[in-house]
């Protein structure tokens, strides 16, 4: 509409467009700055850009986002309070004879390069949020550093990415959440040590997994995050030690773990001096309302059995796996012992092969299991079969309290005698009888990709959430 004098819009004053700019999504922000000059230099303004999530690429090396990614880090980065950031996947094949992982490589290191060549300075950071698909950039678990000779300047570009982030924890002053996973050659063990004084004092929440290293948090480091009350880890780094300081009455009280258990990397990280019963039985002694997330990946079920301790307040599983079966004695277990805390559980496998986890199908472990804990509210099955009578139990116990129910239709089979004597398209009986149980519309997942996520950016993803929601 325009002003008096005909001047227009440019007649409002820079705070007023300003705030109207606020309204808008940060894509739309960045469209609006090429309008003209005045908007572009509202645009820009710092209280318009305190918050800037990313996600680069969709695949492929993502070299197409870097020049949008240094143009936004060199505007907003030494004033962003809060950025989440997550780094594309890229091709797997062998480093040793692959071009596109050369170049997935280095666009990686360039990336990460230019985030923390931008943040090193800024003490007004709250939240980082960092997340890099290293299942390119890791060989069996493990990075082979001898791979890092193929890059152009890779040692250097290694060395100096270690040294900015240590450079940016040393010079924070307000730093809430701190989240860094899968983050290929970005945490050692030596850099929490840089953390600032006036940070470890605000850090509510610490996340470091990177499955290719040995522990990344030493006890002293630990210690001296007195005010957390949010930590992930790899499992095999909850040592007694870890459990005994995280149990001291000093602390103010945890309330979320999450923990990786990465069946891939227990040879080099073997659960030898983890958390005992007894380390458990401490922390729930001492913090009544601390919940676990666990995910499992790729771990056989007598490992399974070991970590699954009867004093672990876990409120939400995920077993997710290739080739390696869950058996019906771990399921069995699992809804013995977390019938009164677990919510979430998930039961994953990528396999073309479906086993049935029933040796007596009158007694079925995931129909047990919705009998038992009373409090599971998200249910989600692929990669072993469920008959369809066991689903439409699993919908009546648990009826409107179980929120989400996902079971990819290839995982379901139906019983040919219970078929004879039913009237009609078996799947549509299916569907009918199971949206009764549950009390709403429900239909089986027919697309497997939308249940079989990437692991790891699964667990980062669904830690932030569980985090969060304390």
């Amino acid at each position: 509409m325009a002003l008096c004098g005909g001047v227009g819009a440019m007649a409002l004053p820079s705070e007023l467009i300003v705030h109207i700019f606020s309204f808008l999504s940060d894509r739309d922000k960045l469209r609006a700055s090429a309008v003209c000059s005045r908007w572009r230099e509202c645009l820009f303004y710092p209280a318009l850009w305190t918050e800037l999530k990313l996600r680069l690429g969709g695949g492929g090396c993502g070299s197409e986002d870097s020049p949008r990614l240094e143009f936004l880090m060199r505007k907003f980065g030494s004033f962003v309070r809060e950025l989440q950031l997550e780094l594309p996947p890229g091709p797997d094949n062998d480093p040793q004879l692959s071009e596109r992982w050369r170049d997935a490589m280095t666009t990686y290191l360039d990336q990460v390069l230019c985030v923390f060549s931008s943040i090193r300075n800024n003490r007004n950071l709250q939240k980082l949020s960092l997340y890099g698909d290293t299942c390119i950039l890791q060989q069996e678990g493990l990075l082979d550093t001898s791979n890092l000779h193929q890059i152009h300047q890779g040692d250097k570009k290694i060395n100096e990415i270690q040294q900015l982030f240590m450079e940016m924890l040393s010079n924070s002053r307000q730093l809430r959440w701190l989240s860094c996973s899968f983050m290929l050659g970005l945490v050692t063990p030596c850099s929490l040590a840089c953390l600032s004084n006036p940070s470890a004092e605000t850090l509510k929440h610490l996340s470091l997994l990177d499955h290719q290293l040995g522990p990344l948090i030493s006890p002293s480091e630990l210690d001296r995050l007195s005010y957390l009350n949010s930590l992930a880890l790899d499992f095999s780094d909850l040592t007694s030690e870890l459990c005994g300081l995280l149990a001291s009455p000093r602390r103010i009280p945890l309330h979320r773990l999450s923990l990786l258990l990465n069946g891939a990397a227990l040879e080099f990280k073997p659960l030898e001096g983890t958390a005992t019963e007894d380390d458990w039985k401490a922390l729930v002694r001492q913090y009544a309302n601390l919940r676990v997330y666990m995910m499992a990946l790729e771990v056989d079920s007598s490992e399974l059995l070991r970590v699954l301790k009867p004093s672990l307040p876990l409120e939400r599983l995920h077993l997710d796996s290739y080739s390696t079966l869950v058996s019906d004695a771990t399921l069995e277990l699992i809804s013995q012992q977390y019938n009164k805390t677990l919510t979430h559980f998930m039961l994953l496998r990528d396999d073309p092969d479906f086993p049935d986890l029933s040796v007596n199908r009158n007694e079925d472990p995931l129909v047990l299991l919705a009998w038992r804990c009373t409090q599971l509210a998200v249910l989600v099955i692929h990669g072993y079969t469920v008959w369809s009578h066991n689903l439409v139990a699993i919908s009546r116990l648990r009826g409107s309290s179980l929120r989400v129910l996902t079971v990819s239709e290839e995982s379901i089979d139906f019983d040919p005698d219970q078929s004879v004597c039913m009237e009609g398209d078996p799947v549509h009986n299916l569907v009918k009888e199971v949206s009764l149980g549950l009390g709403r519309v429900w239909h089986p997942c027919l697309d497997s990709s939308l249940v079989l996520s990437e692991p790891t950016q699964h667990f980062h993803r669904e830690l932030q959430a569980f985090s969060m929601g304390m």
